[in-house]
């Protein structure tokens, strides 16, 4: 074993030099041996063949070296490389052989064939023999139980492409492969044995096995979604590939495996987009964003870049944000003819609005800046009102007065009998578009309402994730809270079809599926990393812990507001009819909510809120920082 960590920690260059000898003197040997061999005797006269048999390696030398027998690390050598050998040998002896005919050597002609496969033999078998040596012999025999041991589910031709890649890897290895497909099961993949479902339980107590990886990259939603649930009652950890779009794109290969996604989890198939509503308010247009450097900005500019507008306008109030998303689409490839304009700025900048939307001749508007964090916003009431309500009032009438045609409005459903001060502000952002388009008849304003996107900022998944990687616990505020999920890809898709969609005032909402417990999230995410949940005894991993509901949060989302809606062209896009009032009593309302906001006066806030926005029920006493510094240094 010490040979082989000294051999090992050998420099590349010194590898190859110890290669090369090892493959000169192998080939005098063998050539020795040939003639050996040919005349049947031991006793022949070798210096009357010694021109030829120093020839041999002098010739073999420069083809070994130029095909690459050299360069290859042998540990990670496969069914490729065999062909290399055979093309490389076979080449050095046709050649070694004419040198012999041209330059009348004495060596027996029928010997230089038994000399051609004696090293085919000995080149292939110490290569082979290095390979077991340094990786599966000697050298890993005091680490061989410390590997990490995984099975892959699919045995197709993903699975194979995974497995070829974990070779590679020293500290993994792959135990079995499980699939259901009869047709393959029982059979070998590179010595590795293929297992129907049934067998994962005595597979993972024979072999140890801890994680399993799932190579099924092109499956559909609700079939991963069955595969998870299947597999969550089993103590390992699930990783799976990428999709299969990913890996087509480049953006991703086979040895990417990650942790599986909280879409793997809910098993939502998407609706495929409609082109003609992607494309009706964007392909050779104007396009500005509001928000853009946002969770869901961000990914309305790439959706919105796919469809080559003229122009797409970043707007946007963080510098880095700005930074960030405008570097990404610049190096895209979809960029171009499409002219890329970042402006810093704030969406209650009316002049600056109106300037911009009449320099570049602005078609369409979607306006994704705001403020969304519940509980932040609980304790900013004035900046959560002024950006969310207030700022899209000045951005949607500087938009109507500029003739933009189109301007869309990306809603939530805590819009709906909100209990929170920031969805009485985006209802409060609702109806003044309601309100605007009775004034403004020329400009087309929609609202898209949806619940959560996964992945985006504040999103549960990733604070699960890293709560487990610490240790735990997981915390969730509580054990019946629901919530509506999609995915950011999927949301921006419908916000923009849908955005194509109606006359005007029209309030669009997500078919989001069906709600998800976030108990029951967490609980698949412990199970799926590997670990198991922690009981009332103390027995297990992780524990959850429920911390209680935060200010303003509600046990139940949901998205609408009356029953009266009717569905669209698109399965997963319905339009709500809700009561607004008209622009002018609603500025009124806003003059006075204005002067409530200046004075610090929250407790005015709601009330007012409670009168304008149907169903608003605030759950919580006001946690404004502001009021409550005020209302301490009244009592001092």
């Amino acid at each position: 074993m010490q040979i082989a960590k000294t051999l090992l920690s050998l420099s590349r260059i010194k590898k190859r030099i110890l290669s090369i000898f090892v493959d000169i003197l192998g080939l005098i040997l063998i050539a020795i041996l040939a003639i050996w061999l040919r005349l049947g005797t031991l006793t022949f006269h070798i210096e009357d063949y010694w021109v030829a048999v120093l020839i041999l390696p002098i010739l073999a030398l420069p083809v070994f070296i130029t095909q690459g027998l050299y360069r290859t690390v042998v540990r990670y050598i496969g069914h490729k490389f065999a062909l290399t050998v055979l093309s490389s040998v076979s080449l050095v002896f046709v050649i070694w052989a004419a040198a012999i005919f041209m330059l009348d050597l004495s060596f027996p002609r029928s010997a230089i064939v038994i000399a051609w496969l004696l090293a085919l033999f000995y080149i292939s078998s110490t290569r082979i023999l290095a390979r077991w040596f340094l990786s599966e012999g000697v050298v890993n025999k005091d680490f061989y139980y410390d590997r990490k041991r995984v099975l892959i589910y699919g045995a197709g031709n993903s699975g194979k492409q995974l497995l070829s890649a974990i070779a590679k890897m020293p500290n993994i290895q792959v135990m079995a492969f499980i699939d259901d497909d009869k047709s393959l099961q029982k059979h070998e993949i590179a010595s590795v044995r293929v297992y129907k479902r049934e067998d994962l339980q005595e597979l993972i107590s024979d072999f140890g096995v801890s994680e399993i990886f799932l190579a099924i990259p092109s499956i559909d939603a609700s079939s991963r979604r069955s595969i998870l649930e299947w597999l969550e009652p089993y103590p390992i950890k699930v990783s799976t590939l990428p999709g299969i779009d990913e890996i087509v794109a480049g953006k991703v290969s086979f040895s990417d495996i990650r942790e599986v996604n909280i879409e793997d989890l809910l098993g939502r198939d998407q609706v495929p987009p409609q082109p003609e509503l992607l494309s009706k308010c964007i392909t050779n247009q104007v396009v500005m964003i509001t928000g853009a450097g946002g969770s869901i900005g961000s990914e309305l500019c790439r959706k919105v870049l796919r469809q080559s507008p003229k122009t797409l306008v970043l707007y946007e109030m963080s510098e880095f944000a700005l930074y960030s998303i405008e570097r990404e689409l610049r190096h895209s490839n979809e960029l171009g003819e499409t002219q890329l304009v970042g402006v810093l700025g704030s969406v209650l900048d009316a002049a600056k609005l109106r300037r911009i939307m009449d320099c570049y001749g602005v078609n369409t508007i979607y306006h994704a800046a705001a403020y969304k964090h519940v509980p932040i916003v609980e304790h900013n009431i004035q900046e959560g009102l002024i950006n969310n309500a207030f700022g899209t009032h000045i951005a949607a009438k500087a938009a109507a007065q500029c003739g933009v045609q189109n301007f869309v409005l990306i809603s939530t459903d805590k819009a709906v009998r909100p209990t929170n001060v920031m969805g009485a502000s985006k209802r409060l952002a609702e109806m003044v578009l309601q309100a605007l388009q009775m004034e403004y008849p020329d400009t087309r304003f929609v609202m898209v309402r949806f619940g959560n996107v996964l992945g985006s900022s504040g999103s549960v998944i990733p604070l699960f994730r890293k709560q487990i990687a610490d240790g735990g616990p997981v915390t969730v505020t509580h054990k019946e809270i629901t919530r509506y999920f999609m995915t950011i890809p999927e949301a921006a898709s419908l916000v923009v079809q849908a955005g194509s969609m109606g006359v005007g005032g029209d309030v669009f909402v997500l078919d989001m599926g069906e709600p998800v417990k976030i108990a029951d999230l967490a609980k698949k995410v412990i199970k799926l990393s590997g670990l198991e949940l922690m009981d009332e005894s103390g027995n297990g991993d992780i524990e959850i812990q429920y911390t209680g509901l935060r200010p303003g949060e509600k046990l139940y989302e949901e998205l609408l507001i009356g029953e009266n809606v009717d569905g669209t062209d698109h399965p997963r896009i319905m339009k709500a009819h809700e009561e607004y009032l008209a622009y002018e009593p609603l500025m009124e309302e806003f003059i006075q909510l204005e002067a409530s906001l200046n004075d610090y006066d929250y407790n005015a806030v709601l009330e007012q809120l409670a009168k304008i926005v149907s169903g608003f029920e605030h759950t919580s006493g006001v946690v404004d920082y502001l009021q409550c510094k005020s209302l301490a240094e009244t009592i001092v």
